[in-house]
């Protein structure tokens, strides 16, 4: 393995990096700006009326190009690829928009409001299929690379044959569940359920405890069944184990209870129609086993029609009857709203693929790299030991109250934590990163009201490894990880080879290695090199919290974390995702709290221990992750800020959407040309992208692109009619589309973006 150091000695690089952008080469973007009109549109000054034989010949001119570019998104509509992409994306679109937009002959006088906003259309996925570094099917492959001394000192691009090498299709958990739960509602069913106790949920004496209330008188019957219940003995087991017993009324009682869960759940899994279909090989009923697997079978053969559908039309069709069939199979809508889940798990199936291109890192650029790192992740560092030692602190006074009244459970403890973990944690992560922004500040010492900052790499990170020092480890186990995502702006890998380029920071993931995700462990050609990276960084087992099935914010099956170990443990603190058959998930009623020289201690059932914070790491990640900023939001106007070959921070600014007038301009033509004298004004590059709280992501803008303009304007006029005072942030583009250097064998370029995994010990 080629080890990257960083030169504090503290962090390292993993060796393998994840290579993301998107599936359609930069320039396709550029397609859609007029060559030349722009320049003619900054002839008019801001003080001209915009009438005359000048503005008469420029709105001439404006609407030849109008025409030009229609037939333009057009020719992109058609293109299969395209069209295939949306069919995943939004396949009603290609119905409700590209197909009317199609049948349209572009003319001057015919673009009417109803064709424009096709246009748009068109143009919006577009930018997203163009330009924006998403991991998300074809249109986003997952790529790979690797430091490499054995490369050139700079970074080879091996473009591998088409843009894809592997293509994989898989369930969306939620419609497993679905089928799942119609075969658990059967009544014949119940028998071969294996019902389980709520993690936080115990058998003490002659009661049953739970966080929180006094204990609970049970029988001697309901506690023989609930000690029982342990997801793995099904409900006719117990039945035998128990003969004196009446078990389902013990079950029922139980759930009425809500001490027990008598439901068929499937464990978390990328694969969540293996976990059903094991499951069905234990029904000891043959008729309703044999219905069960065929029903799931339907849905398995719909799946293969989607994989072997070719081209869109043949996609939508597959992916239509498919819905059909799980409709009637299983009575639940097909298609998720927005709001319910996370992309792309809203259908039924979703696609995943390894792009075919890889990179290699030589050492000099590895250096380099090392080097502009090496401030930002000891600064990261000091965050979560920091935000770690806080939490810490006000969770042993809880622990004291406790401990002060006899033995302590995880479980117990845990609900006692949540007024912390849910308050006082967050106002300590907002002051945190107020210091962090306030020390930053102090090491940049910016000038106001410039556009750029440059610093000398060497004085910075002194000053930063002065005020960001900390003692000790990083905080919890998970904190161990930074993400840091890093972009490289130059016009080829020529040019980086000639030492012209510089490195952009995208986002600096805290506590988490987000290589981890299922989405790239899956798509990556040998996934035990991931798992011999992570033995490396943990020699030992650890303590993972299991987490619930998904959440709108973060969680799918998708992005949950793939790389734990055989010696891993797991413990359930409120959800049991995990698998009950597997011996080393525990669930946090059978875990003790105690107090050793070290701190607060979980003790497993096994006699296994941990460090107490673990079990708080999925909120503190979630608290921690994108804690690093460090220029605060609140400025109207925020300067690129670089040091040494980092661009550190991206011009950006944050305006009100109801100051930027031209958008309630009428005329396309006059608002072209007022956009273009706003820009100019405010000193906005012509690459841009922008984020709005109408819009559900950041979008791609060219401001000599009309069209790109009319989808700017009305993302502005929405949030000015929702909330005047609404902002809009649009940030400079960097690596503009010309700066790209990820190339395919027919020699297209891609944006790209390089994922890292940092570690400390």
């Amino acid at each position: 393995m080629t080890e990257i150091r960083l030169p504090g000695g503290r962090w390292r690089l993993w060796e393998q990096f994840g290579l993301r952008g998107p599936g359609f080469p930069a320039d396709g973007v550029l397609r859609l700006a007029p060559g030349g009109l722009a320049g003619d549109a900054d002839k008019f000054g801001p003080d001209d009326t915009l009438a005359g034989p000048d503005w008469d010949a420029f709105a001439e001119r404006f609407d030849e190009a109008a025409v030009t570019t229609a037939h333009e998104l057009q020719a992109i509509a058609r293109t299969p690829s395209f069209r295939e992409a949306v069919a995943w994306q939004n396949r009603p679109v290609l119905d409700s928009g590209v197909k009317p937009f199609l049948n349209w002959t572009p003319t001057a006088a015919g673009r009417t409001s109803m064709p424009r906003q096709r246009e748009e259309l068109v143009a919006h996925y577009w930018q997203r299929f163009c330009v924006k570094n998403d991991t998300i099917g074809f249109f986003g492959p997952v790529g790979w690379g690797r430091f490499d001394g054995a490369a050139s000192d700079a970074v080879d691009v091996d473009p591998g044959e088409g843009l894809v090498a592997a293509t994989e299709l898989y369930f969306a958990g939620w419609a497993v569940d679905a089928l799942a739960a119609t075969l658990g509602a059967d009544p014949a069913a119940r028998a071969w359920i294996a019902p389980r106790r709520v993690p936080f949920v115990r058998v003490a004496d002659e009661h049953v405890v739970v966080p929180g209330r006094p204990p609970q008188p049970a029988t001697p019957e309901l506690r023989a069944v609930l000690s029982r219940c342990d997801g793995v003995r099904t409900a006719h087991a117990l039945a035998e184990e128990l003969p004196g017993v009446d078990v389902a009324a013990a079950l029922d009682e139980l759930v009425r209870r809500r001490w027990a869960v008598w439901r068929l759940e499937l464990p978390a899994d990328t694969r969540p129609e293996r976990r059903l279909h094991a499951w069905l090989h234990t029904v000891g009923d043959p008729g309703l086993r044999e219905r069960g697997l065929h029903r799931l079978e339907l849905l398995e053969r719909g799946r293969e029609r989607v994989r072997r559908a070719e081209g869109a039309e043949a996609l939508v069709a597959a992916m239509s009857l498919l819905e059909r069939e799980f409709v009637e199979l299983t009575e639940t809508v097909a298609v998720r709203e927005k709001s319910a889940g996370t992309a792309p798990c809203r259908a039924l199936v979703y696609s995943d693929c390894r792009r075919a291109a890889t990179a290699r890192i030589g050492d000099r650029v590895a250096e380099e790299l090392a080097a502009a790192l090496e401030p930002l992740l000891t600064a990261a560092g000091w965050l979560t030991s920091k935000l770690a030692a806080e939490v810490t602190a006000r969770a042993e006074e809880v622990y004291d109250k406790l401990a002060a009244q006899g033995p302590v459970d995880l479980a117990s403890f845990w609900f006692a934590c949540m007024p912390i973990l849910h308050g006082d944690a967050r106002r300590a992560a907002q002051r945190l990163q107020e210091e962090f922004q306030a020390h930053w500040h102090a090491v940049l010492a910016p000038e106001e009201g410039v556009r750029r900052i440059r610093r000398d790499h060497d004085s910075v990170a002194t000053e930063v490894a002065r005020r960001f020092a900390w003692n000790g480890g990083p905080g919890w186990t998970a904190a161990r990880y930074a993400s840091p995502d890093v972009m490289i702006a130059a016009e080829s890998a020529e040019a980086i080879d000639r030492g012209e380029y510089r490195f952009v920071l995208g986002e600096l993931h805290l506590a988490s290695n987000t290589l981890g995700a299922s989405l790239f462990v899956h798509q990556h050609a040998e996934p035990g090199e991931l798992a011999a990276l992570t033995d490396e960084d943990h020699p030992g087992p650890r303590l993972l919290p299991l987490l619930p099935k998904e959440h709108r914010a973060r969680l799918s099956a998708r992005v949950k974390y793939a790389l734990r170990r055989p010696e891993d443990y797991q413990v359930a603190l409120v959800d049991q995702t995990g698998d009950p058959a597997d011996p080393r998930t525990v669930l946090s009623a059978d875990v003790s709290v105690v107090r050793r020289d070290d701190g607060l201690r979980l003790v497993l059932p096994d006699g296994a221990e941990f460090p107490a914070v673990d079990a708080f790491a999925h909120v503190l990640t979630t608290l921690a992750m994108d804690l690093f900023q460090v220029l605060p939001e609140t400025a109207g106007h925020s300067p690129r800020v670089t040091v040494g070959r980092l661009v550190l921070a991206r011009e950006t600014w944050r305006l009100r959407a109801s100051d930027l007038t031209f958008a309630e301009e009428k005329d396309e033509r006059r608002r072209f040309v007022r956009a273009r004298q706003w820009r100019e004004r405010e000193g906005l590059p012509r690459f841009a992208f922008v984020v709005s709280p109408t819009e559900s992501r950041p979008f791609y803008v060219d401001f000599d692109s009309p069209v790109y303009m009319n989808v700017l304007a009305k993302a502005v006029r929405r949030l000015a009619r929702k909330d005047p005072d609404g902002r809009v942030v649009i940030t400079e583009m960097l690596p503009s589309p010309e700066q790209t250097w990820l190339t395919d064998q027919e020699g297209h370029t891609y944006t790209s973006e390089l994922r890292f995994v940092a570690v400390t010990s």
